[in-house]
């Protein structure tokens, strides 16, 4: 077994064990709510409660299949498309979750507190809060070092060479300049910008550092999508753009369809707990942009391979 083949398959394995915990946690908070033995979410009647938990459970499970498929051998036999979008999507959504977690818990004040509906409700144990930061940052390390690994075996095509080999290029720009414009604005935003924003006040440490994440990763993305497309510098191994490609590419998809969701949602009640700082258009639009220039990056990262392998 080659090295990278040797880690990836150490860290699809750490990602498994990583999530496991969040799983009897959230198994836990289910059980203990029906017996009425443990507060349950403000807002949420038990029915409302459990079932809330038992989704998050049903997706913590299928977490675990999926770092399992990325280096057991059933998980060759698997067809590839739905295997890689769900890896895809988890390791993008992860990728800004991992140093937003380590960050948030450097800058938040150390009185801070929150329930286990990450706001409003009852005080979570700090040991079960350890827990769950730590599964989700092990799960999100694993699948990001796992999947270009499983991606590697399965298409080693696509990994051959290097940048400069006579790659064969498709031609298609638009998705990483589009991604890298949507990186901007955000960089923008980060650093106090002003335009698009109708609520300023709404701004909090969070909201910085998650927007600085989701530009990093646009504008990284972006960057690693061009450089196949120009193959320069030359020399450099494919791998590398490939693998930040990837984790780029499903930030920007992922996070701006979930965010996507909610602006619509919000635009026409707009309650007021629920304001977001940006103009709802300009928010719009940037996350329409994001996620079909995630998922034109992504088609153009499949669709390069060198002209000799």
């Amino acid at each position: 077994m080659e090295r990278w083949d040797r880690v990836g398959s150490w860290a699809a394995y750490g990602a498994a064990w990583a999530l496991t915990p969040y799983a009897l946690v959230k198994v836990a908070w289910v059980v203990l709510a029906i017996l009425g033995v443990a507060p349950i979410g403000a807002g949420f009647d038990v029915l409302g409660w459990v079932l809330l938990n038992l989704v998050t459970i049903g997706m913590a499970a299928l977490g675990i299949v999926l770092a399992l498929a990325l280096v057991r051998p059933w998980g060759m036999r698997i067809p590839g498309r739905p295997l890689a979008f769900c890896a895809w999507t988890g390791a993008g959504f992860l990728v800004s979750v991992l140093p937003y977690s380590v960050l948030s818990a450097v800058l938040r004040s150390p009185g801070a507190s929150g329930g286990p509906s990450g706001g409003g409700g009852p005080a979570m144990p700090g040991w079960e809060a350890v827990l769950i930061q730590c599964s989700f940052v092990g799960t999100g390390v694993g699948l990001a070092v796992a999947l270009p690994a499983y991606a590697r075996r399965r298409r080693p095509e696509l990994f051959a060479g290097r940048v400069g080999d006579a790659a064969v290029r498709t031609g298609v720009v638009w998705p990483a300049a589009v991604g890298a414009v949507v990186g901007a604005v955000w960089l923008y935003w980060a650093l106090g910008g002003s335009w698009g924003i109708d609520h300023p006040a709404r701004w909090n440490t969070d909201g910085y550092l998650l927007t600085s994440l989701g530009a990093f990763w646009a504008l990284v993305g972006s960057a690693a999508v061009r450089t196949l497309e120009r193959a320069r510098p030359a020399r450099l191994p494919r791998r590398i753009p490939l693998a930040l490609g990837w984790l780029g590419s499903g930030s920007l998809f992922t996070w701006s369809a979930w965010k996507l969701v909610l602006t619509v949602f919000a635009a026409p009640a707009a309650p007021a707990d629920a304001l977001v700082p940006e103009n709802l258009a300009v928010a719009g639009v940037l996350h329409c942009a994001a996620v079909l220039a995630g998922a034109g990056m992504a088609w153009r990262l499949v669709r390069s391979r060198p002209a000799v392998a």
